[in-house]
């Protein structure tokens, strides 16, 4: 009978440990389940999200191949353009590398008497400091300021396309000369009319192909806080303008 309980207690206590250990291995598979299924759930966010940015990348892809279809179309239509317009140049006897030429010409010849030249937005910008045409608040032209314009003059006639404006600047506060009327604005402006005339009176210029305009002291290109800056300031600007409406005229002929 002993032995027959006994065997009873082991077989009991058998099942309890094989119960305990089944259920540890349960846990740990639910537990690997848990993390898996996390698993696959965050994969399958960066799946959504990679097939929402491939179709952003397939719309925008779309999207650069009309741009690039539009850029060789308009580069088509430049090339057209310039194609007529050194057509229409060698026919009249020039060309464009000739103009080029004869532009940077100009230009040495105005950089060789010390001014400062400039090319923005299609114009060609020439700043004389006040020495170079004026003394102290005064608007008459010294003799070493009419030799300047004589190379401005002969870049107008080798150039009958262009035309000029001339553009007084002062310093803030520049003193005026005694017996002259009026403030920086009447001076600056009366210098470029000085300038015109001196153009138009000594080197024969058309004077429709000149304009004189007066900024005071509204146009700095420096402190007025400096001497320096003043001198930068006070200047004669000499606008060279191409009539442009000729170049285009050229192009789609």
């Amino acid at each position: 009978m002993k032995n027959v309980l006994s065997i009873a207690v082991f077989g009991i206590g058998s099942s309890i440990l094989v119960s305990c250990g089944a259920g540890k291995k349960l846990t740990a598979a639910n537990d690997e389940v848990t993390r898996l299924n996390s698993v696959v759930t965050d994969q399958a966010a960066k799946i959504s999200a990679g097939d929402k940015e491939i179709t952003q990348l397939k719309t925008e892809n779309i999207q650069y191949g009309k741009e690039a279809a539009d850029c060789r179309i308009a580069k088509e239509a430049v090339n057209q353009k310039l194609d007529n317009l050194n057509k229409n140049l060698a026919a009249k006897g020039t060309s464009m590398e000739k103009i080029m030429q004869k532009t940077e010409a100009a230009i040495a010849k105005f950089e060789d008497i010390g001014a400062e030249v400039t090319f923005k937005n299609g114009f060609v910008h020439i700043n004389f400091t006040d020495k170079f045409f004026f003394k102290e608040g005064s608007s008459t032209i010294a003799p070493r300021g009419r030799e300047s314009l004589n190379i401005v003059a002969e870049v107008m006639r080798d150039n009958p396309g262009v035309s000029t404006i001339i553009v007084g600047n002062t310093s803030s506060n520049q003193s005026i000369a005694a017996g002259m009327v009026g403030d920086n604005w009447s001076l600056s402006t009366e210098r470029a009319n000085a300038v015109v005339r001196i153009l138009h009176d000594t080197y024969n210029i058309n004077p429709k192909r000149l304009t004189a305009a007066g900024k005071g002291e509204y146009n700095p290109v420096a402190s007025n806080n400096t001497p320096e800056g003043k001198e930068k300031n006070r200047r004669i600007e000499i606008i060279i303008n191409p009539e442009l409406s000729r170049i285009f005229d050229l192009m789609e002929n």
